[in-house]
């Protein structure tokens, strides 16, 4: 009993002495620093260690797809349509995977090895696609790539020549057909994917349209807009954006990706870093747009909380340590305010 008394004892006595003691004071402080000095690099080890993992599972896995892929461009694969067809279902899923990889650890990856990823994955989509010289994908109905094929193919034949060079470079996304608004000026359309089996969505070439999109959909593909403001419920999967101009999107999606984006504003919720290139002029701030039960559609597609991400933009072809001169923050007092629809 007497032990146990003394203890409380013990302590009261050097707390008083450290208070009247500026020496032990000093030492005592010394210690709890060294205390805390010794946890940081701890934390530091565990992130380095979890980049050091994800690097390596990438790494592996970018070199498996790549084997696949070499192998079946020399191998007999490219002479059986149907065999290839199958073939290459089956690296689009790998590669869809690694993407998946990298939008699940970005958070962890320091800027220059996530633009490295992602250009490993972009050469992956090139590759693949070079795989299928019929390009079946693309931005533009079928209907409308088979009447230029044929008008080209007359032409040069009536000439004996090969075929010009296109005006307009190839869309860098290249795309499933889907439903979507194409080729219209100065209207508003409106689509609602609420009960809707619609998965992709499409908008392209358009001018001076304003878009309106309810409830969630897969995939949202953007092309060739100028002078337009679009306004979207949430997507599930990814936004892809090509070629646009003088524009306002209002946005929400898991990955946003945007290319040859020019004087365009992004009002964006987003889980992952959006990712832009070959872009100039472009601003960005937080998503803005309510309707009807957008806070369910939110809740449904895992985008409800706001994660500070549309003013965490990775320029994909700017590596150095200086901010990129490409974008930037639009200032509070030049947002539009909360857009209804």
């Amino acid at each position: 009993m007497e032990e146990e008394q003394e203890e409380p004892q013990s302590i009261t006595t050097t707390a008083a002495a450290l208070s009247a003691d500026p020496a032990l004071q000093k030492k005592h402080q010394a210690m709890l620093d060294r205390l805390s000095n010794r946890h940081q690099p701890r934390q530091k080890s565990a992130s380095s260690a979890s980049t050091a993992a994800f690097l390596t599972q990438f790494s592996d896995s970018r070199h498996s797809i790549e084997s696949q892929l070499a192998e079946a461009s020399s191998s007999k694969l490219a002479a059986d349509p149907s065999l290839m067809k199958s073939h290459m279902a089956d690296f689009s899923s790998s590669i869809s995977s690694l993407e998946q990889l990298v939008a699940e650890n970005s958070h962890l990856l320091p800027p220059y090895e996530l633009r490295s990823a992602l250009k490993s994955i972009s050469d992956l989509k090139q590759s693949l696609e070079n795989l299928n010289p019929k390009k079946k994908f693309s931005f533009k109905s079928k209907s409308q790539n088979q009447t230029q094929k044929s008008s080209t193919a007359a032409q040069c034949q009536a000439l004996n020549t090969a075929p010009a060079a296109p005006e307009q470079p190839a869309p860098r996304f290249s795309v499933q057909d889907s439903p979507g608004f194409r080729n219209k000026e100065s209207q508003i359309l409106a689509k609602s994917f609420k009960g809707s089996e619609i998965g992709e969505f499409t908008l392209s070439d358009l001018e001076s349209c304003e878009v309106r999109l309810i409830g969630p959909v897969n995939a949202l593909f953007i092309n060739r807009l100028r002078n337009c403001r679009v306004y979207a419920g949430p997507v599930l999967g990814s936004v892809l954006i090509e070629q646009v101009d003088s524009c306002i999107f209002v946005l929400a999606s898991h990955q946003i990706r945007i290319h040859r984006a020019r004087e365009s504003d992004f009002y964006l919720r987003v889980r992952s870093r959006p990712i832009i290139e070959d872009c100039g002029g472009v601003r960005f701030a937080p998503y803005c747009l309510s309707y009807d039960g957008i806070e369910d559609d939110l809740k449904a597609a895992g985008l409800e909380a706001e994660t500070g991400n549309w003013a965490n933009v990775d320029d994909f072809q700017w590596l150095r340590a200086v901010p990129s001169p490409n974008w930037s923050v639009l200032e509070e007092t030049k947002r539009i305010s909360s857009v209804e629809i």
